[in-house]
């Protein structure tokens, strides 16, 4: 069903011929230009023109890569699922829009028609030529919109039943693609940690010893804490004077001659 769906994007944007490049398109991986007009048996320009057209919807990617030999450009190609379908939702969108202003307006309005040219006039018109018509010079007779009016519902049912469809397959799709960002961004981080540990630990490592370097230089600056004991300063020696007696003369021994 997403196919169908896909085919009828890409027949209302390139035409009917290009309806098969569906097939062969990948929404996972680019798929080389070459490969795809071999497989269309069409030639390369008339491949790109209809992959072009579809690019300027934005419903189709590419990525070129250089021909490092010959020296020009080979293009791989992608479709894009989830703007495709958003490009069908809103094309169905207009269509209901369309489709119930129609229903709308012959419900409301009265229309005429001449039998013999099988021509259909608004009231207004049919006003401004006295109810008669243009071509034949018959007199118009009021058409009867019941059956055209069933038919414009039923459709108009079909429609929004597609919408609803459309609708859930742009969730699914917007899950799928919210998975594979997931998984990327998981391994992004299953790569930097791998990555970030081995720095860790020489940061951590170079951190430790300059820790214990640290301590080590502390402790042979901390001196040990000596119980400081008070000394009391020893007193001066104060020297007796020996008091000479008043009035008493000291005899000086004589030395004796030998």
């Amino acid at each position: 069903m997403l196919k169908k769906i896909l085919k009828e994007v890409v027949t209302l944007i390139a035409g009917k011929q290009a309806e098969e490049i569906v097939d062969l398109l990948d929404a996972k991986k680019h798929i080389n230009e070459f490969v795809i007009a071999k497989k269309l048996d069409l030639t390369i320009n008339q491949t790109r023109n209809i992959l072009y057209k579809i690019s300027d919807h934005g419903l189709v990617s590419y990525i070129r890569k250089k021909d490092k030999k010959k020296g020009w450009y080979t293009y791989f190609w992608k479709i894009e699922i989830l703007k495709s379908l958003e490009f069908m939702k809103n094309n169905l969108l207009k269509k209901i829009d369309q489709l119930e202003h129609k229903i709308k307006s012959r419900e409301t309005k009265r229309f005429y028609i001449c039998a013999r040219c099988n021509l259909e006039l608004s009231e207004e018109n049919s006003l401004l030529y006295s109810f008669t018509c243009n071509e034949c010079g018959d007199v118009l007779a009021l058409k009867d919109n019941t059956k055209f009016v069933r038919e414009m519902k039923k459709t108009l049912e079909k429609l929004k039943k597609d919408l609803i469809f459309l609708e859930e397959e742009i969730k699914i799709e917007v899950e799928r693609i919210e998975k594979i960002k997931l998984k990327e961004r998981r391994k992004e981080e299953k790569a930097k940690i791998k990555k970030s540990p081995k720095r860790k630990t020489k940061k951590k490592s170079v951190k430790k010893k300059s820790i214990k370097r640290l301590v080590k230089k502390k402790s042979t600056k901390k001196k040990p804490v000596k119980k400081t004991v008070k000394r009391l300063k020893p007193k001066p020696k104060i020297k007796k004077k020996i008091k000479k007696p008043k009035n008493q003369k000291i005899k000086k021994k004589k030395k004796s001659k030998k």
